[in-house]
This record gives structure tokens, C-alpha cells and sequence, in this order.
């Protein structure tokens, strides 16, 4: 799996380092509300001058803050926050895919809302699969997904074997197909089964938790 270059990841590394400590993560979010004088900082923080330029130092070190003068007092400084400096604290790119191939064991539920809610997401194509699939797709998906105001496609789940593709990116959403499948290469959601409660409350955990995760993923898979 691909990730970040080494110098995006040392980089946030020493941010993360940075904010370790309490002080530092203070000052870091005051300055996201506004800019501050070091003696400014000092009242907000009862701290001494000594004390706080080492916290300062090591911020701007870090590449999270930086200081310029004030235009009327020059003696006077401010501090304020580091252009994109707390884009570097979120993980960079880890994929680089032509598909997104959601796979559980029935292929009724879980893998047929993530896919769904893939495409809303991003514009990198998703397929859905199972191991041993139903039927058809569990009404309590289509309910949930409805609730939720998304339409999951009429069709009928379909099998891994006819759907996976060599260059897919695989997102296994269920323990049984994540297991049946060792060794093969992508990422695991473990997201319990709704069908084993069967109701609604459970079907919205399911897609609450689905949504949350491709949020998150979507913008670190970049098309290939």
C-alpha cells in the first residue's frame, strides 16, 4: 500500500511532537481563534517569557506558527498560525486505485451502502461484491439508506468472482469476508452485521458508521 512521501510524513511527525505537549497545544488553539502577542500568550497562559519563547521556538520549528510585527508598535510582535498548518497533522494519500471494490459475505447490506455512498464521495468509480451473496439487498439497507436520503441501485448482489478487477482498491466491511479472504490486499471496516439485529436502529448504526469511514477515506485514494 502506497503512502505518503517520507519528507510529508517526517513533517507531521515533528507537528504531532510539537503538540505533544499541553502548553504548545494550547497556544495552537488559541491562535486558531485569532493572533496573540507573546505577552498576550503569557496572561492566557501564566507563563513565563523564558518558558514560553522554548514553546514558541519549538512551534515555529515545527512549522506551526509564525511571528511578524506589528505595524503599530514595532517593538511589539504577533503570533499567528501557520498557513496549512493543521493540514499536516491528517494522514496523506494512501492509494492511488482505478476502482473502489466494497466486499462483505452477502453482498445485501454493508458493501452495497459503502458503494453507494462512495460515489457521493468521490468521483473514483466503486463496485460492490460478496463471498456467498444473497438473494437480493435487505430491505432494512434500502430503508436506512432512504432514511438517510440515498438510493441504493436496484440490482440483485452479485459474487466476488465476477466482479473484482486486478487494479481494485478492495475495502473488505465484514469480519467473515475480511477472514475467508486473508491475504489479500486492501483495507478492513469492522462493521457489525445490521441483519443479525434486524432493526432499524441497527441499520443506522451500520450506515452512520459507513458513512464516517468513506468521509474519511475519500479524499486520501487519488484515481489512478
Amino acid at each position: 500500500m502506497n503512502i505518503e512521501p517520507a519528507s510529508s510524513f517526517e513533517a507531521r511527525v515533528a507537528r504531532h511532537a510539537a503538540l505533544a505537549d499541553p502548553a504548545r497545544l494550547r497556544i495552537v488553539d488559541l491562535l486558531t481563534l485569532g493572533d496573540f502577542s507573546p505577552t498576550e500568550l503569557q496572561a492566557e497562559l501564566g507563563m513565563s517569557s523564558n518558558l514560553l519563547a522554548h514553546h514558541l521556538r519549538t512551534l515555529d520549528d515545527a512549522g506551526l506558527a509564525t511571528r511578524h510585527r506589528s505595524e503599530g508598535d514595532k517593538r511589539r510582535s504577533y503570533l499567528r498560525l501557520a498557513a496549512g498548518a493543521l493540514d499536516g497533522l491528517v494522514p496523506g494519500a494512501v492509494q492511488g486505485a482505478e476502482r473502489v471494490l466494497f466486499v462483505c459475505t452477502r453482498n445485501s447490506a454493508r458493501s452495497q451502502l459503502a458503494a453507494a455512498l462512495w460515489r457521493q464521495a468521490s468521483s473514483i468509480p466503486s463496485v460492490s461484491a460478496g463471498t456467498h451473496p444473497a438473494d437480493h439487498i435487505a430491505p432494512g439497507a434500502v430503508e436506512a439508506a432512504r432514511r438517510h436520503g440515498l438510493d441504493l441501485p436496484d440490482q440483485a448482489p452479485r459474487s466476488l468472482d465476477d466482479v473484482a478487477g486486478a487494479a481494485d482498491f478492495v475495502v473488505t466491511v465484514c469480519d467473515n469476508a475480511h477472514e475467508e479472504l486473508a491475504g489479500l490486499r486492501g483495507i478492513h471496516w469492522s462493521i457489525p452485521d445490521p441483519l443479525r439485529l434486524g432493526t432499524r436502529e441497527a441499520f443506522d448504526r451500520a450506515f452512520e458508521d459507513i458513512a464516517r469511514r468513506v468521509t474519511d477515506l475519500a479524499p486520501r485514494v487519488t484515481a489512478a
